[in-house]
């Protein structure tokens, strides 16, 4: 059943054109297999006496026209003309003939009645032997006519059914392209649509793809996905200023109670106070980092990758940090430098919280992807909490103890750096022990003050 659905049209399009083409070949496969059976299969008895008559005819007319032929050739040029699906006629010698048996009971009723109609509406009398339901017919002196005919106005395997079955393909055919013509321009609409929803947040104009090009129905929805965008717009605007507000007008307040806090006589509620003042600081830092990366106005340009790195291995390690680079020596890449400095930054940050080696590596498959993997040697996140510590603010820490603590917004702010850069990111195990974070870059695709996917 798996493989089944896998063959399975998954398109809108395409479903709508397979239920289409089943549809009529359902439809014309059925009413010509009515017609056939009308015409092939019921039409001896419906017509039990006017087919044995025709039948009659036909052969009575072959018989005059070969007994006034004057020639062999003239007669067989008359047997030529004569010869039809379903009338075969050729030539035999009454002398062959003379060993056949007579007709038994064998012979068919439809073969019988065309016997009798012969001789007593048109004076013919067949010769008396049978051979498969033959009917012979003296003509000369030694010659005779052998002529076999079918019970059938017409066999299934003449022209009729060969023309029955190029219609049901050219139908099926025509059915098809405009169905897939009529389904494009119905289903387009949705395409743009989709792209423009998938947009949302940069700093392209998904207005246009929301027009509503299409049915009627296709325009209500484009109309609704348009006004529900600008709702979310302002209200993320909204949201993003009283935050920036608020995390800059924190820093005042917090700058006259450090100085407060260093003319307390007492030293140990003095260095208290200094370490929670430090502490609101920080938060309130990485808060306006946190906001301000995600609308980065920082264009992309080409990089030697490996040096970025080295860069910031090297400003964990000049205050003490075990943390080394392993990878090639140069490699250009096309990246926003500075806010992917930053990503790996807190994703290195956040290791030597909770180890004691880190390792930043970098692979690079070709010209246009990158691989950075940071790996430490700490106790690692459990599967169970890898998909939480990527949201902003979770605190991990009973997961990975340690004597220092954060906002849980590194990996925040690393994942929406790295997805606005056309990658991801992930967490995966580090053997024997450890927990590796993931950076995968593809070709990336950049927009100018793009909004991240955080702010929808």
């Amino acid at each position: 059943m798996s493989f089944l659905r896998r063959l399975a049209p998954q398109t809108i399009a395409a479903q709508i054109a397979c239920l289409v083409v089943v549809a009529v070949v359902l439809g014309v496969g059925m009413a010509s297999a009515a017609l056939f059976h009308f015409f092939y299969f019921s039409q001896a008895g419906a017509n039990a006496d006017i087919l044995p008559a025709v039948r009659a005819a036909r052969i009575a007319g072959i018989v005059r026209k070969a007994e006034g032929a004057h020639t062999p050739r003239d007669l067989e040029q008359m047997l030529a003309t004569a010869r039809s699906p379903a009338v075969t006629v050729t030539q035999v010698s009454v002398q062959d003939l003379a060993s056949l048996p007579a007709p038994d009971q064998s012979e068919t009723d439809f073969v019988k009645a065309i016997k009798s109609r012969l001789e007593r509406n048109f004076g013919v009398t067949p010769l008396p032997f049978a051979r498969d339901n033959a009917i012979f017919v003296k003509i000369d002196g030694d010659l005779a006519l052998q002529f076999e005919s079918s019970p059938t106005m017409f066999p299934l395997h003449n022209l009729a059914l060969i023309e029955t079955t190029c219609a049901l393909a050219v139908i099926t055919v025509m059915v098809l392209l405009l169905s897939l013509y009529a389904l494009k321009r119905i289903t387009a609409p949705l395409s743009a649509i989709a792209l423009a929803a998938r947009s949302f947040g940069g700093d392209s104009d998904e207005s246009g793809a929301l027009k509503g090009a299409g049915p009627r129905e296709i325009k209500q929805v484009a109309e609704a996905l348009r006004d529900m965008s600008e709702r979310m717009r302002n209200l993320v605007d909204e949201r993003t200023h009283m935050l920036e507000a608020i995390s800059h007008d924190l820093r005042t307040p917090l700058t006259r109670l450090r100085l407060r806090a260093e003319r307390l006589p007492d030293v140990g509620t003095q260095a208290n106070m200094l370490q929670d003042i430090g502490l609101i600081n920080d938060m309130v830092g990485e808060t306006l980092a946190y906001l301000r990366d995600g609308r980065s106005g920082e264009d992309a340009r080409l990089v030697d990758l490996p040096s970025l790195l080295q860069t910031v291995c090297a400003q964990f390690s000049d205050i003490g940090h075990d943390v080394t680079y392993r990878g090639p020596p140069h490699f250009a890449f096309s990246c926003r430098a500075h806010v992917l400095s930053r990503a790996v930054a807190n994703i290195v940050d956040n290791a030597t919280k909770h180890a004691g080696c880190v390792t930043v590596a970098l692979q690079s498959p070709d010209e246009r992807t990158a691989r950075i993997e940071v790996s430490d040697d700490g106790p690692g996140i459990p599967a169970a909490l890898r998909e939480k510590a990527f949201e902003p603010f979770f605190k991990g820490d009973t997961a990975r103890p340690s004597g220092r603590s954060g906002f849980g917004l590194g990996l925040s702010i690393a994942r929406e750096i790295v997805r606005g850069q056309g990658g991801d990111i992930e967490l995966q195990d580090h053997k024997p022990h450890g927990l590796t974070v993931v950076l995968s870059l593809g070709e990336p695709i950049f927009r100018r003050d793009e909004r991240s996917s955080r702010f929808a």
